[in-house]
């Protein structure tokens, strides 16, 4: 899969952050431990996991930081979706094309948050 890689310059320091180049609304890129691990798409739904999250967070209504909240504290794991800046201070560095292959959540991790 082709992501985009982008150095940002924050208060806080320097911060990369992997993005989709054409990004939709029910996609996302799920870290696990501060890594680019899974991929989200909630209207490809002949993958499993990704029909179970479109369950979870587009017909539940319910957003998906607290689905993976969810799915954190039932598995002890550490997922989630990086934000560049809390308060919107933010400078884009640098940018470039990476090829990264990431799976989609394992269904058993999202079997037991439905």
């Amino acid at each position: 899969m082709k992501l985009k890689e982008t150095t940002y310059l924050t208060l806080s320091g320097f911060k990369k952050i992997f993005e989709l180049p054409k990004k939709q609304k029910a996609q996302w890129i799920i870290y696990q431990d501060n890594k680019p691990k899974f991929f989200v798409d909630c209207f490809q739904l002949e993958i499993e996991s990704n029909a179970m999250m479109n369950n979870l967070v587009l017909c539940n209504k319910t957003p998906i930081a607290a689905v993976l909240e969810l799915i954190n504290k039932r598995n002890n794991i550490n997922l989630s979706i990086p934000i560049v800046s809390r308060i919107g201070l933010k400078k884009q560095i640098d940018s470039k094309f990476t090829e990264l292959e990431l799976q989609p959540i394992p269904e058993n991790w999202l079997a037991y948050s439905l």
